[in-house]
């Protein structure tokens, strides 16, 4: 794990270096293409504005002295001839052609070619246009030697002894055409590669300190990260808010915390599991002595023994079974409530009837300790939305508890009362109440409070009805004061 993270930062650089790469290989190349193309189209415009007027001046200078064509019509070689010259002493690269005004090719002057126009034809629509703007626009049109190709032209109209058309003259032919490219290939092959040299160099510097500027913020993270590897649980991306990435930082703070909480928790859970397991070991090793005792009294003088002692020892051993059976139960109950098993079928009741039914439920064990169990507002039915059999298990807890500490003579009411939108239960002792400093600690789970006394708890009872008060969103409260008693208190959702 430590070799990947130390290499995480490094390799997200390379892969960003090796992108940048790329993009500026692609703008150099992209720079010289775009850059040629409009180099070469404005040699091309300069060249064509330049000898805008060549063909005007031919037709000026030629076609005054000496008509283009013979008395029978063909075409006057020999003026032709005599501008082969002037070309060859003015410029090589010029080609003329003679077209009457459907832009056939009547004759062609191309030097060192003689006549040589393969299209019989051009299109004279460009040329139209290029009059009509007196070659002030840059326009191209047909290369007769090469008809899929298109050259930059000069041209202009004559009319010669009832003789219409064109004279077309390519500026720029194939010759010339040919060293141009030539020469531009080689031109921009210097330029491409000290383009893209030059561009390359300034764009690796910038970019080593864009990424380096960038990145700084993930480089801090991944040292917080690292950290926290580490044990170092306090770590967090400070001012997650002004980190250029702050739903990452967010999110690892959030996770951390979350993480912390976690492992908290599990300790917290992990101590409750030992204090749980050193407290019912506790219980249980009480009523197991108690058993084995009277059990092996029973083996041992069961001869000697009268049946009374016998029937004593019988009911004592009995009694602690079911003490060691009531506790495995509760044990078991609140695991199942700890570990979230349960789930709340929540139906509407009538708590006042469930309340009847617990008051007959344990009369046998208020009377046998004298203590009047009583319910308050008998005749009032009152209706709950919660989950009947939880809430019966709450108000048995709370109702053998109250009978638990409450002396000869005592009493216990449950009462049920209406307020607003709720059903208010109170379970009501006269024992010998709970001491203050207790109270914030009777339904943690076998919370010993001092520690130098003897530890009676409270044992499973109230931590179970805790939990079963959670699953209806409800809390209980206390109110109790030392020898005037106890009241224990919750609401549930009335059912209209």
């Amino acid at each position: 794990m430590k070799t990947a993270d130390k290499t995480l930062t490094p390799r997200l650089i390379k892969k960003i270096l090796l992108v940048f790469s790329l993009i500026i290989l692609i703008m150099g190349a992209s720079y010289v293409l775009v850059t040629g193309y409009f180099v070469h189209n404005y040699n091309q415009a300069t060249t064509q504005k330049v000898n805008a007027n060549v063909a005007n001046h031919l037709i000026e200078e030629k076609f005054q002295n000496a008509s283009p064509f013979l008395e029978d019509g063909s075409v006057n070689k020999p003026l032709f001839g005599d501008l082969m010259h002037d070309m060859m002493a003015v410029n090589r690269s010029i080609e003329v052609y003679l077209l009457d005004k459907q832009g056939t090719v009547l004759y062609s002057v191309v030097l060192d070619h003689g006549e040589n126009a393969e299209s019989k034809t051009v299109d004279i629509t460009p040329i139209k246009e290029f009059i009509a703007h007196k070659g002030e626009k840059y326009i191209v049109g047909d290369d007769p030697r090469n008809p899929n190709n298109e050259r930059i032209f000069s041209a202009a109209p004559y009319n010669v002894n009832g003789y219409e058309g064109f004279v077309y003259i390519i500026l720029a032919g194939q010759e010339h055409q040919l060293i141009s490219n030539s020469l531009l290939g080689r031109y921009f092959l210097k330029l491409g590669l000290g383009a893209t040299l030059l561009s390359m160099l300034f764009a690796f510097l910038i970019g080593l300190l864009s990424i380096w500027f960038l990145t700084k913020n993930l480089r801090l993270m991944t040292q917080t990260v690292r950290s926290f590897q580490e044990g170092d649980l306090a770590a967090r991306i400070k001012n997650p808010e002004k980190s250029d990435v702050e739903v990452l930082a967010h999110s690892f703070n959030d996770m951390a915390d979350t993480i912390v909480e976690s492992i908290d928790k599990m300790k917290s859970v992990d101590n409750l599991r030992r204090e749980l397991i050193a407290n019912v070991s506790h219980d249980l090793r009480t009523p197991l002595a108690i058993l084995k005792g009277y059990v092996e009294t029973l083996q041992i003088k069961r001869e000697s023994l009268s049946e009374n002692e016998k029937q004593e020892y019988l009911q004592i051993t009995h009694d602690n079974i079911n003490k060691l059976s009531n506790l495995i139960n509760q044990l078991f109950e609140y695991s199942k409530l700890e570990a979230e098993q349960i789930t709340p079928v929540k139906e509407p009741f009538s708590i006042t009837e469930l309340g009847h039914d617990l008051i007959a439920k344990f009369k046998v064990i208020a009377d046998k300790k004298n203590i009047v169990l009583e319910i308050e507002n008998p005749n009032e039915n009152s209706m709950v939305f919660a989950d009947v059999s939880l809430v019966e298990r709450a108000l048995q807890n709370l109702i053998e508890n109250a009978l638990k500490y409450t002396s000869t003579n005592g009493k216990v009411t449950l009462s049920i009362q209406r307020k607003k939108h709720n059903i208010e239960i109170n379970i009501k002792d006269t024992g010998k109440g709970i001491p203050i400093k207790d109270q914030p600690y009777i339904f943690d789970r076998y919370k010993q409070i001092d520690k130098e006394a003897v530890r009676q708890g409270y044992g499973l009872g109230l931590a179970i009805v805790k939990k079963i008060m959670d699953l209806h969103d409800t809390t209980i409260t206390v109110l109790s004061k030392p020898k005037e008693g106890s009241t224990f208190t919750f609401d549930l959702p009335a059912y209209q």
